[in-house]
């Protein structure tokens, strides 16, 4: 993309302000390589929350992709800003390990040799650059929030860092080993990261055990808003406000509600009817599915299935409108 393609391009994403615009126009390829990581990492958010109330929503012609719901303090809120500046780390590593960007590579600082518990080896391969990655959306996600300095700019600021943090965290050394007859003489390892998925189920503990924190006195930081609450950590997830139920449609609050939802009807956690519909009760269909059934190998390299159709009950929860409705959440 040439210098004029890439300002029209960065001139016309809405919500930034000028130092991303900056950066978006210096770093044209990195700019495409976000805005395709993107649906990863909305993928995982609602892959985590798909049997809770609320399910990661996203808004159609809404450039803050979530809509209202960012606008509350709330722990969601937290959960968002922290996951999708990890995806940004995520994405912006593996296109400087895949050599898609100019201006990062592999990890250069891994050379020469090291060692772990299985004894030495010297470092080879192609190690993820996460440190680069790290830098460069801490950089750019963070700008925003810079500039304001007011308490919820240091609420997005402290749950960023700990959605960038939590990439590193599940970084792993692999190895190969070299020698006669497949001994380990030699041991070459390198750096890689871990799937998504386990950025995700660690952010999404981090949801669940989020701080509640009012402002400290300086206006500098934070402290707990109850003292039976722990003391946040970098790697904790902080609030300052408590979330809405989302059992009912709020456009105030960006709330979709629950109506319409798949429930289980034998479940007892977040994703059973009772739950999930708010007390309201729900409504039971059969519906016809095909699935693979009776998979059996066939020598050398494959598996053959046959097709068997079930009829299934599916319970899904009734709408706010409902007669049912006897206000149990």
């Amino acid at each position: 993309m040439g210098t004029l393609g890439s300002q029209v391009m960065c001139d016309n994403v809405p919500g930034l302000v000028n130092k991303q615009r900056q950066l978006c126009r210096q770093h044209p390829k990195m700019m495409q390589a976000i805005g395709s990581g993107i649906r990863d990492w909305i993928a995982e958010c609602q892959y985590q929350f798909r049997n809770h109330r609320w399910n990661c929503s996203t808004m159609e012609r809404d450039h803050t992709v979530f809509g209202k719901v960012l606008l509350r303090s709330s722990r969601e809120a937290a959960f968002v800003y922290a996951i999708s500046s990890a995806g940004v780390v995520h994405t912006i590593t593996r296109a400087c390990s895949q050599g898609e960007l100019e201006s990062c590579s592999c990890d250069p600082e891994k050379k020469g040799t090291s060692r772990d518990a299985k004894g030495p080896f010297a470092w080879g391969g192609c190690s993820d650059n996460v440190d680069y990655a790290l830098r460069f959306t801490q950089t750019f996600i963070d700008a925003k929030d810079r500039r304001e300095r007011d308490a919820r700019a240091l609420m997005n600021l402290h749950n960023n860092r700990a959605g960038r943090k939590a990439v590193k965290r599940f970084m792993n050394l692999e190895c190969k080993c070299h020698g006669v007859s497949g001994s380990c003489t030699v041991r070459t390892c390198w750096l890689a990261m871990a799937d998504f998925r386990h950025t995700g189920e660690y952010l999404r503990r981090k949801y669940n055990g989020a701080v509640q924190v009012v402002m400290n006195q300086y206006g500098t930081g934070f402290s707990r808003a109850y003292r039976k609450f722990k003391r946040p950590t970098k790697n904790d997830l902080v609030y300052f406000e408590n979330s809405p139920d989302y059992c009912v449609r709020d456009p105030d609050t960006g709330s979709l509600g629950t109506g319409g939802r798949v429930c289980n009807r034998t479940s007892r956690g977040m994703d059973s009817c009772e739950v999930m519909c708010c007390g309201r009760g729900y409504d039971t269909s059969r519906v016809g599915r095909t699935t693979k059934c009776e998979c059996k190998f066939h020598w050398c390299c494959a598996v053959r299935c046959r097709d068997c159709h079930e009829v299934v009950d599916v319970h899904t929860c009734k709408g706010q409108d409902s007669t049912t409705w006897r206000g149990q959440v």
